[in-house]
């Protein structure tokens, strides 16, 4: 059963938003260290959502790089057409469905990129795959996910209040073991990166905020906790009287956000 009671778009921007504002660290500045991209490159992110990644790149190599975004939802491609306009950049946006063969010719791309997205993918060889075939040789793959320790805190909380075990997450349950694997196979080179965020919440509500997104952007995975609007709002009552009992002990909340980054070599 599909529940479609709020936005999935509103909610990945609102976590966004939330990593930003109570974060110890930027994944952004990381992100720019590790790739460097650099000014002539032809880049492409797979999954770009609004276009984060892309306009990071852009300012980074000011406008002078080749980039192209691909995402599955035509509303947060309207969302990165619109802000590509506003900011007067020249970023190709387009459909892309990663679990299907990528419109582009054979050795493209210096780089191709996939932030909080591939990991989705239905057959991680053929999607791996694609990314290899479009990369030129010696082009960098750079794929960033949860690494399985990520956000301990928050499952914690839930787990507590639910009196339930946490669903598998595809993100976090895949990243380390399977889709590193599968890119080690498929890439001439492949290293791990890691990188921690920790944050720290002043009060319970804008945690309550976060919790709020993360269930309902993820609603599909959280189905054997609710089903519908009821059970989802007492599910978050609960939530919110365990993460109150918390603060009230310790004065504030951190969650860790654990982030591996795979960055392999064709």
């Amino acid at each position: 059963m599909e529940i479609n009671y709020q936005e999935t778009s509103k909610d990945l921007l609102t976590r966004i938003d939330i990593h930003e504002k109570y974060g110890s660290a930027n994944i952004d500045v990381w992100t720019n260290e590790l790739l460097q991209p650099q000014p002539g490159m032809n880049i492409l992110d797979v999954g770009c959502g609004a276009g984060k990644l892309c306009f990071l790149f852009d300012d980074y190599t000011k406008g002078a790089a080749k980039i192209t975004g691909g995402d599955f939802s035509e509303e947060l491609l309207d969302k990165a057409r619109a802000k590509n306009a506003e900011r007067g950049s020249k970023i190709d946006f387009r459909f892309l469905d990663f679990n299907q063969p990528f419109a582009f010719a054979d050795s493209t791309f210096d780089l191709v990129t996939s932030a909080f997205a591939i990991y989705y993918a239905s057959n991680l060889d053929f999607t791996f795959g694609e990314a290899h075939r479009v990369l030129k040789p010696g082009g960098r793959l750079f794929v960033s996910g949860p690494l399985p320790e990520n956000k301990q805190m928050f499952y914690d909380i839930i787990k507590e209040a639910a009196n339930a075990a946490i669903p598998p997450m595809p993100g976090s349950s895949r990243f380390k073991g399977e889709i590193f694997n599968t890119i080690s196979r498929i890439f001439a080179r492949t290293e791990l990166h890691k990188f921690e965020n920790h944050l720290t919440f002043p009060e319970v509500a804008p945690f309550i905020d976060y919790v709020r997104a993360s269930l309902s952007e993820d609603r599909k995975l959280w189905t054997s906790m609710f089903n519908d609007k009821d059970e989802y709002e007492a599910l978050i009552g609960k939530i919110t009287d365990v993460a109150t009992r918390w603060f009230d002990r310790d004065g504030k909340l951190v969650m860790t956000k654990v982030v591996g980054g795979i960055l392999a070599t064709k």
